[in-house]
């Protein structure tokens, strides 16, 4: 299968990094290269550094950004202080995460992301570790109700946690499609008519799997630590979850004091260490959101590093 991507809010994205000719960048989450590849093409004497956890990712960035000044990394984003130290980089001037799954992943059927087609559940972007299959047949009742209500914000959490519990008793779940099936039947008649209720919950298993909000937690502050002073972050996001970390870490960059209020002088100390690019985030136009509907969550925060 082609791997197709249509990079989300790209010319913002680009231009909000003010990417320079001699800059070192990174893509943390590389794809099919499309981000990366309009980067890449920016640089004169700069070089970029494409990372992504999916080897099928990795296979096509390498091809797309052949013969360019760009190193293709096997690995995580949360790892890129040890990737930038492996590769004897020093402090960059760019990085940009465009965060949750790619069109490819959700379309290649064979991968488990999907609740439209029938495979077997993995949901794993790196093919490593933990996958769906274990999540949904080995976790407690309580557990299940945790990941669904706080990665999916599934208001019908512990009916389908319930049910997930009693169709395992019997046999184990193996395939999206009876995944999908149990959750249909978790929900009330109403809601089955208005949308696909399957979405939450896939979208909260797939969190869990790959451990997205741990991830991201620990990539925001090292790739902050990793930055040139005027080297800027940003930031895609498609969930509430992950946009409410991004704009709470970014704000813990910016903000400088943080006594007490009452206090009638500082005695911390502390001053700010970034600023704010993006004081509300950039969102996709009517056009982009024509072209690729996917995009319609998307949102994009930047802030720059002004302090170590």
């Amino acid at each position: 299968m082609e791997f197709k991507h249509i990079p989300v809010l790209l010319d913002e994205s680009i231009e909000g990094l003010a990417i320079k000719p001699d800059g070192i960048y990174v893509d943390g989450t590389a794809g099919g290269a499309g981000h990366s590849l309009q980067i890449a093409k920016r640089l004169i004497t700069g070089r970029l550094i494409a990372i992504d956890r999916d080897p099928d990712a990795v296979k096509v960035a390498r091809e797309r950004l052949y013969g360019y000044n760009a190193t293709v990394v096997h690995g995580h984003f949360a790892d890129v202080d040890k990737i930038l130290s492996d590769l004897g980089t020093g402090k960059i001037d760019g990085m940009l995460l465009d965060l949750g799954v790619s069109s490819y992943q959700l379309d290649n059927a064979d991968r488990g992301f999907s609740y439209h087609t029938d495979a077997e559940l993995d949901m794993r972007m790196s093919r490593e570790g933990l996958s769906a299959r274990d999540v949904v047949n080995d976790y407690s009742y309580e557990e299940l109700c945790r990941i669904l209500f706080e990665y999916g914000e599934e208001r019908y959490a512990k009916s389908i946690a319930s049910n997930i519990i009693k169709s395992r008793e019997s046999k184990p779940i193996e395939s999206t499609a009876e995944l999908a099936q149990i959750i249909k039947e978790s929900v009330p008649q109403r809601v089955r008519r208005e949308k696909n209720p399957c979405k939450k919950s896939f979208q909260a298993i797939r969190m869990e799997v790959n451990n997205e909000m741990g991830e991201l937690s620990a990539a925001l502050d090292k790739a902050f630590d990793a930055l040139k002073i005027g080297g800027r972050l940003a930031v895609i996001t498609f969930h509430s979850l992950e946009d409410r970390l991004v704009k709470q870490r970014f704000a813990e960059f910016a903000r400088g004091c943080t006594c007490p209020p009452e206090f009638p002088v500082c005695v911390c100390g502390k001053t700010p260490r970034a600023k704010l690019i993006t004081k509300k985030p950039i969102e996709p136009s009517e056009e982009e959101i024509k072209i690729n509907n996917r995009a319609h969550s998307a949102k994009l925060r930047i802030v720059e590093k002004i302090k170590d």
